[in-house]
């Protein structure tokens, strides 16, 4: 049996067990002929445990309309808001701080997020996740 051929690649983020075929997701995938519905049924059922996380995916799309996707972990950012407790990251930076991030906290989420990412060592990892958060408006301690 011959491999597929791939005709697209589509990374989206989305609601953890709660995705739906309206926009962004209907359209980005409607125009390359899937089955919308199928790939909604499929996140869901995959994510159903995370919800409340926006979990990314990474949806690959073949010549013959069939599809298969991976998930990823939430975002850093999302992750480091709800560590911290917040709604969002201070939208005036460095004048002011969102939080305050420990040491531990920064391990933790580099942890969780370390098969993500583009390192294996746990001190990038961090240094990461810490400018992520600085980014955010988030102070790191330690």
């Amino acid at each position: 049996m011959a491999a597929k051929k791939v005709k697209t690649v589509i990374k989206v983020n989305l609601p953890a067990g709660e995705a739906t075929p309206a926009p962004p997701l209907g359209p980005a995938l409607g125009q390359h002929g899937v089955a919308i519905m199928e790939f909604v049924k499929q996140y869901n059922e995959a994510t159903a445990a995370m919800k409340g996380n926006t979990v990314p995916a990474v949806i690959t799309i073949y010549e013959d309309r069939s599809f298969e996707f991976i998930t990823k972990l939430a975002p850093v950012a999302d992750m480091i808001k709800k560590e911290l407790g917040i709604e969002k990251g201070s939208g005036v930076t460095p004048k002011e701080t969102a939080g305050t991030l420990t040491d531990a906290q920064l391990g933790k989420i580099a942890q969780e997020k370390m098969k993500d990412l583009n390192t294996d060592n746990v001190e990038a990892a961090k240094k990461i996740v810490a400018g992520t958060a600085r980014s955010m408006g988030i102070k790191i301690e330690g």
